[in-house]
């Protein structure tokens, strides 16, 4: 059973004034706004890649709000140039410390496509100018905040950060890359949902406790130097792995430099701990099967193998990956620690979720709901996209390995109450000018599982499962979607309010358990088309996203069509698909194309796999393996699309449809011998050319029109000619 935590707002107001700080109507930008709120410093300063937005959709809006709430001055420094220190010192020097974060995105994934081609705007800057924040920018900005002022302690978090938290593949290099700790320098990370972390972090420090020596708050990562006394290590490397994983440097205490590289045999217990824990006093280390009943989680830790070792060894990298996941649960996660060079990286247990009334004070503080007023007239894309759109829950426990949602906000959903959410979207209608009546959104990660958890605590504290519904939908997880189609009603019917509508994607494997929601979300709250996301047809590729088969959708299919028909509309649903997934052969991609033309889908955008840091499918395309099972010398092996040419041709298959495609299908086709879906017939993929009847007759009647315009041309200069002359 989870731990009951100290309330979020439980602390005593941290600012000495009399009258207390009254909320700013934005948190300050420069230092004129801060003599004007009468401010002569910040305690905290959030440094940000994206532009400032006072909204709740937006991490440095709800964590500065969330700070001011507990009573410290908090001012913002938005996509500073990080070119030199001097834009860190705009607001002068925190009382407390930085709170560096790249933004809503990873950097990465917001600069380069799946290709790694560069994109050409941001959604999360102002005019959508691209290129307002650096590469990696945790790490940038965190040294040019510690440049700005030497001995200010800098804590880092957001998605970037919590998704490089230990070694993670980079797609963008290709390379393993070293946890984001050791890279900043930062003194503290911050993972996942902050809001618990940050605040106790905030008011030990204000009490003048050193970060150093915050050691012990879950959901934060640091630098260590040894085991700490009192500690039980547990050696992942006998973790859900069999004997035969072992060869040279898969002992995950090996030293790996050269001076001890001779030592590198040794597999005791206490010369591991010799070897890498000097300091570490009296800590006791086991492996897996050495474990007793009495051994108590709190003090126990689980080594993993090193930066070192898993950049040099694929099987090390995808055993890490599948020994992380196991530890996501708070009701059982056990700190991990992981070696780089002389020094680990100690990663504490995941943060314990909000309760209700928490999460509802947090969506509920004093926010604008606009950008800041540096920005003018300009518009910030991803600003407009969510303007009139409502969070109601967060976290996911799909486990998709596409998606790092998991990772980062965690498997337990997470809930605002109807009342809250109820208040907001009266607090749209009366506040804001240009609100028509339309809420575009009431949803989160996944539209519907709101309110849905497992039936029993103690059971859910003692799962390891990465998902509640694949490869079925676990028996203990409530599906009741009652409270949800309450909440739609109850919204629909405020006055002031149009239409309710749902963007945010549908888990309809979840849906088909109570048709009374899916009449609810079809009769009132679609706009003509609702997108749902299937990923795939093929079982081979659908296991290894651990998505439900195809057979979940055509359930939808015929409720979503019943209900639409009962209403009297003419709806349609827009399926998304990935292309180039890890476990996804050219077969695969036929195979879809193929179901894609039989129903009559011509996809517009394509969605090809990104391998973003720490997913499971990232782990999949780097090492080639499938750490949904044990791994071992002998375990699957995933076969993954990599090349240019290859993810191309995944790509031409889910747009089968565009002319531009055809000449790789075809070539293709003939390759892997269906030449028979070349041809003009109903049954084939693409034409015998890339000229149709229908392209023949366009290009008879524009060579007809160019013909009679030429002619039109010389008659008009006869006829010039003949009057000069006259």
């Amino acid at each position: 059973m989870l731990l009951a935590p100290k309330n979020l707002y439980s602390y005593p107001k941290f600012w000495p004034h009399k009258k207390g700080l009254v909320p700013a109507k934005l948190l300050p930008m420069s230092s004129q706004e801060m003599d004007e709120l009468g401010w002569d410093s910040c305690d905290i300063i959030i440094v940000t890649g994206d532009a400032y937005v006072d909204h709740p959709s937006f991490g440095m809006a709800i964590i500065g709000r969330l700070l001011e709430s507990q009573g410290f001055r908090v001012g913002i420094i938005s996509q500073p140039d990080w070119h030199s220190a001097d834009d860190f010192r705009q607001l002068g020097k925190p009382n407390l410390f930085f709170a560096v974060a790249s933004g809503n995105m990873d950097s990465m994934v917001n600069h380069y496509t799946a290709e790694k081609k560069p994109r050409s705007d941001d959604a999360y800057t102002a005019g959508a100018e691209a290129g307002k924040r650096p590469d990696r920018a945790t790490t940038v900005y965190t040294q040019r905040a510690k440049e700005a002022y030497k001995g200010i302690p800098v804590i880092i978090g957001g998605i970037e950060a919590s998704l490089r938290r230990i070694a993670q593949y980079d797609h963008w290099s290709q390379t393993i890359r070293r946890s984001i700790l050791p890279d900043s320098k930062a003194d503290l990370l911050i993972f996942g949902n902050a809001e618990r972390a940050v605040v106790e972090v905030a008011h030990r420090v204000a009490s003048g406790e050193a970060i150093k020596q915050m050691t012990d708050i879950r959901g934060t990562a640091f630098m260590r130097q040894g085991i700490p006394e009192g500690w039980t290590v547990l050696d992942s490397s006998e973790i859900d792995t069999e004997k035969s994983l072992d060869h040279p440097h898969t002992d995950p205490y090996a030293d790996t430099s050269s001076k001890n590289s001779q030592n590198c045999a040794s597999n005791s217990a206490q010369s591991k701990v010799d070897k890498l824990d000097p300091n570490q006093g009296a800590a006791q280390v086991l492996d897996f099967g050495q474990r007793t009943k009495d051994l108590k989680r709190e003090n126990t830790v689980i080594r993993l193998p090193s930066f070192e070792q898993v950049a040099k060894d694929r099987y090390l990298y995808a055993h890490t990956s599948r020994v992380f996941h196991l530890e996501t649960n708070p009701g059982n996660a056990r700190a991990l620690v992981q070696r780089h060079g002389e020094r680990d990286v100690w990663l504490n247990p995941p943060p314990i979720p909000l309760s209700m009334e928490e999460f509802d004070g947090v969506f509920e503080l004093p926010y604008t709901r606009k950008p800041h007023t540096v920005y003018g007239e300009l518009k910030i894309p991803a600003f407009d996209m969510i303007r009139h759109s409502i969070n109601i829950m967060r976290g996911c426990f799909g486990g998709c390995t596409f998606c790092s949602i998991t990772e980062h906000e965690g498997r337990i959903i997470q809930s605002r109450s109807e009342d809250s959410v109820i208040r907001e979207i009266e607090t749209i209608r009366d506040n804001d000018k240009d609100f028509k009546g339309n809420i575009s959104d009431l949803g989160g990660p996944t539209a519907n599982m709101y309110r849905l958890q497992c039936k029993d605590e103690k059971i859910e504290s003692a799962c390891r499962r990465l998902s509640c519904v694949y490869p079925g939908i676990c028996p203990n997880l409530g599906t009741d979607h009652k409270p949800l189609t309450k909440l739609y009603k109850r919204a629909r019917q405020l006055k002031g309010i149009k239409r309710i509508f749902i963007a945010s994607g549908l888990r309809y494997d979840l849906a088909v358990r109570d048709p009374e929601y899916i009449k609810e979300l079809v009769t009132h709250h679609v706009g003509g088309r609702l997108k749902i996301a299937p990923e795939h047809t093929e079982d081979n590729t659908l296991s290894k996203m651990m998505k439900p088969g195809i057979g979940s959708y055509y359930q939808f299919k015929k409720l979503f069509e019943r209900y639409s028909k009962q209403a009297g509309k003419e709806q349609y649903l827009i399926p998304y698909f990935i292309s180039s997934h890890p476990g996804t052969s050219d077969k695969d991609m036929l195979n879809l194309a193929l179901w894609l033309k039989r129903n009559d889908f011509k996809p517009d955008q394509v969605q090809a796999f990104i391998p973003t840091p720490m997913a499971i499918a990232s782990a999949m395309y780097h090492s080639e393996l499938n750490p949904l099972k044990k791994i071992t010398r002998h375990s699957e092996a995933v076969k993954t699309p990599r090349s240019g040419q290859q993810r191309k041709l995944h790509k031409a298959f889910l747009r089968y449809h565009d002319p531009d495609n055809w000449d790789v299908l075809r070539q293709a086709l003939k390759q892997m011998g269906r030449s028979d879906l070349i041809g003009n017939g109903e049954e084939c993929l693409v034409p015998y050319t890339n000229v149709t009847k229908k392209t023949k007759s366009q290009h008879s009647r524009k060579r007809h029109n160019d013909f009679h315009h030429r002619i039109s041309v010389k008659t008009a200069k006869k006829k010039q000619r003949r009057n000069k002359s006259s």
